[in-house]
């Protein structure tokens, strides 16, 4: 099928949940996507920050190709090896004690939200612990789902489906007098994203992360780190919290965790995990033994090649280069982020439209968040070549835009 076939058999199938770029995408190799045209893209999205090693990645395909031929699915009635194979690693590497597995961030987020709101419950049970209410970021992002929506800040993905779950209050970004104000016994977890993404990759300042940390720590609390977008090495850390030397109680990964297969996992501490018992909580496609062996995969492969030290380096350099057209450029408002989680801001939104349509026409994938924002989650398998072909094309795309840019 060719875009046109596909594109009028999604508009009468599917929901029109998206607005799709019209390019037809049907294979890849390394940083770079293939269109039905032949035509190789450079992707600086990756999925949306999930395409950890790229397309093609013999790792990925090695571990589906073995796993697939024992189990696919058998569901969580029964034991299987990846697991707790799996945890290890997670445990390990975020410092925290306990996992469960699910299919997506949005429901790692319900775990976690689930799970504080049980903490709670059992504390009080026991003659001290904290109420039901939570605090959460302005501008953060924690998914789609009632619980994780309700957590989220944006107008425009919460109005069409009020009333939501009650019990949340929004804290001004990196406000912490706010936060004091707002913090009591009845706040059962802050949750808070170390690098907001939806929210134009904005770093937590550390006197608000430790100030968090502080007063849930006070009352026995729950600190929730989304970790959806800037974990499993995004960030150059296996956590972007780790950043700031803060531990949390609960943290949630998805995205780059299984190279490209759904999977979403929520971690917590010990003391955290007493709350949790057999039919609490539970999912039938979570932590299945596909997805769960190529995670594993993913994990080794980035040890083996030193992938953090590569974002670290790599990811640098793009900040540098993308600082260098801030210097240039008067449309650039400010470059933010960490490691291969990187923005660019721009003045005003039509310039930020125009810049992601005139790199695509240049076969550069970018992708436009919180309406100014020029997004770059690419893959870690980037390397300066790429990040120096983006750069001059994107100087190229500001500099044609000289009536926008004046604006």
């Amino acid at each position: 099928m060719n875009l046109d076939a596909v594109r009028a058999a999604e508009n009468k199938l599917l929901l029109p949940t998206y607005e799709r770029i019209p390019i037809l995408f049907t294979g890849g190799h390394g940083v770079y996507l293939v269109d039905d045209q032949g035509k190789e893209y450079l992707d600086l999205v990756s999925g949306i920050g999930v395409n950890a090693l790229g397309y093609g990645s013999a790792v990925i395909e090695d571990a589906i190709v073995r796993q697939s031929r024992k189990l696919v699915h058998i569901s969580n009635l029964y034991f299987h090896e990846g697991q707790a194979e799996l945890a290890l690693r997670l445990t390990e590497r975020t410092g925290l004690d306990r996992a469960f597995f699910c299919n997506s961030g949005t429901e790692a987020c319900e775990a976690a939200m689930k799970l504080a709101r049980a903490h709670s419950l059992r504390k009080r049970g026991q003659g001290s612990g904290t109420g039901a209410k939570f605090l959460a970021l302005e501008n953060s992002f924690h998914g789609r789902t009632m619980g994780a929506l309700s957590a989220t800040h944006k107008q425009k993905y919460r109005q069409p489906y009020e009333p939501l779950t009650p019990g949340v209050e929004f804290i001004r970004f990196n406000d912490v007098a706010h936060l004091r104000a707002s913090f009591s016994a009845e706040i059962c977890g802050v949750i808070l994203e170390a690098v907001q993404g939806e929210g134009g990759i904005c770093p937590i300042s550390q006197e608000f992360f430790q100030a968090a940390r502080e007063l849930t720590a006070s009352t026995g609390a729950l600190l929730i780190a989304d970790e959806i977008q800037s974990g499993m090495g995004r960030t150059g850390r296996w956590c972007a919290y780790q950043h700031f030397g803060i531990q949390p109680d609960v943290t949630m990964l998805a995205k780059p965790l299984a190279g490209g297969l759904p999977l979403g996992a929520m971690l917590c501490t010990e003391e955290a995990a007493q709350a949790m018992h057999p039919g609490l909580h539970g999912t039938t496609f979570g932590g299945g033994p596909l997805s769960c062996a190529v995670a594993i995969a993913v994990i080794d492969a980035m040890e083996k090649q030193q992938m953090l030290a590569h974002i670290e380096r790599v990811g640098g350099y793009f900040k540098l280069q993308l600082e260098s057209l801030a210097a240039k450029h008067p449309a650039v408002k400010q470059v933010r982020g960490m490691g291969f989680m990187l923005a660019l801001e721009l003045q005003h939104a039509e310039l930020a439209k125009h810049a992601t349509a005139k790199m695509m026409e240049r076969r550069i994938l970018i992708n436009r968040t919180s309406e100014t924002v020029l997004r770059f989650l690419p893959p870690y398998i980037l390397e300066t070549e790429d990040v120096d072909r983006a750069i001059a094309a994107l100087d190229g795309v500001l500099a044609e835009a000289p009536v926008l840019a004046s604006k």
